[in-house]
């Protein structure tokens, strides 16, 4: 068992028989009374978003986590096939963990999964950035800044209006934000 002082972002721990990873924390100290850790925490197996409030000092399950590479090969249901790029073993992984970056998702591209010691599928991160080809944009109005752009996948994106179908374009995964045009 742990102390509250060792959690931190993209951790996880069972609390009430179930596991949950850590999306931020807070360390609130009041003016009066003992400091509190206050957790924004996601459901693994639900995906369900919860606050939970620790004392500081308070123990804490912390969840041991292996992290592995593995290119994603085809959907399956619910789960996405995944290859383990050392041992080429296939494991389905639930499509959950991923969260909203599910839609940037792209045959054979290479993910972070993280595992528990019984070797089930906590969380996945897709890469930091996708290049997708923009299918279709506005026409842009003069005076406003941006338009709206569609990519691969049926994305929509806020764009500059310099964008044109055809372009390739650096989109973040995490907030789904226009990043830059890559040229050819």
């Amino acid at each position: 068992m742990a102390t509250t002082s060792e959690l931190s972002k993209n951790s996880f721990i069972r609390y009430n028989n179930e596991l949950l990873k850590v999306i931020d924390y807070d360390h609130i100290t009041p003016g009066k009374g003992n400091a509190i850790y206050s957790l924004k925490c996601r459901n693994v197996e639900t995906g369900k978003q919860s606050e939970v409030r620790f004392r500081s000092g308070e123990k804490v399950d912390i969840i041991r986590v292996d992290e592995f590479e593995m290119q994603y090969l085809y959907p399956e249901g619910d789960s996405l096939i995944c290859m383990n790029q050392e041992t080429f073993d296939q494991i389905p992984v639930p499509n959950t963990i991923f969260g909203e970056a599910i839609q940037f998702l792209k045959e054979g591209m290479i993910l972070k999964i993280r595992f528990d010691d019984n070797e089930k599928p906590l969380a996945g991160d897709l890469p930091k950035y996708v290049e997708l080809e923009t299918i279709y944009t506005e026409v842009g109005v003069k005076g406003k800044l941006l338009k709206v752009a569609q990519v691969e996948g049926n994305i929509n994106v806020q764009v500059p209006l310099f964008v044109e179908v055809g372009d390739v374009l650096k989109i973040n995964t995490e907030t789904g934000e226009y990043v830059e045009r890559i040229m050819k």
